[in-house]
């Protein structure tokens, strides 16, 4: 495969499985509403919240806005850290680092949150710039996340920059904003929803991410 120099990492099921504390504050928030919980609620992993409580919870923009506000109430307090590092993922960023990569992140949670995790983890270190919404409503596909982090960063060569995650959307939005994509198969997406999106390229674990990137494979 070809060189890329910029790396934008996804954080939820790419570097962080996060499951926990949004199944937690996903159920306070449906509980406070009268809502149930929704079939698969393991959708809510990844996509923006306010498109996934309008697609899978049936919800008005007014009930979407009170939804989130109920998850953010849980998840900035406690949420938040309901939260673990997966395995190799501090030796990858490392040896990316070395290897003269350039790292970022673009998610679709909010960029306040999503800083605060990587210090609590103690990755922050290895990245560059964060992308991620805004608390108020903005930037929540992730195209606009990944055209923020670019003009942020300072990148004009799209030749050079890999998008890496692991659902369908962070496929769309590389391929939104001209990007390639690496889909990863230790988060929550699996092989075939990453393939069917069109990802480029598939990595099984952080340590081939890392020898594929780096020219070992």
């Amino acid at each position: 495969m070809q060189t890329y120099d910029v790396l934008l990492f996804d954080l939820d099921g790419t570097l962080t499985d996060s499951a926990p504390g949004i199944m937690n504050c996903l159920s306070h928030a449906l509980g406070k509403m009268g809502y149930d919980m929704p079939e698969k609620p393991e959708r809510f992993l990844g996509p923006p919240l306010y498109r996934s409580f309008a697609e899978y919870c049936g919800m008005n923009e007014e009930q979407v806005n009170e939804a989130v506000k109920l998850f953010r109430e849980r998840y900035s307090a406690k949420g938040l850290f309901e939260n673990s590092i997966y395995e190799g993922i501090p030796e990858m960023l490392r040896e990316l680092r070395a290897g003269g990569k350039r790292l970022m992140v673009a998610t679709s949670k909010a960029r306040v949150y999503a800083e605060q995790i990587l210090e609590h983890f103690g990755i922050a270190e290895y990245f560059e710039f964060v992308g991620g919404a805004e608390l108020g409503g903005t930037r929540n596909e992730k195209c606009e996340v990944i055209e923020y982090v670019l003009a942020g960063a300072g990148i004009t060569d799209r030749s050079s920059v890999l998008m890496i995650g692991d659902r369908y959307n962070d496929v769309a939005g590389a391929r939104k904003t001209g990007l390639k994509c690496m889909g990863v198969l230790w988060g929550y997406g699996s092989e075939e929803e990453l393939r069917q999106a069109g990802a480029d390229f598939i990595a099984e674990t952080p340590h081939t991410l890392t020898d594929m990137l780096i020219g070992k494979e």
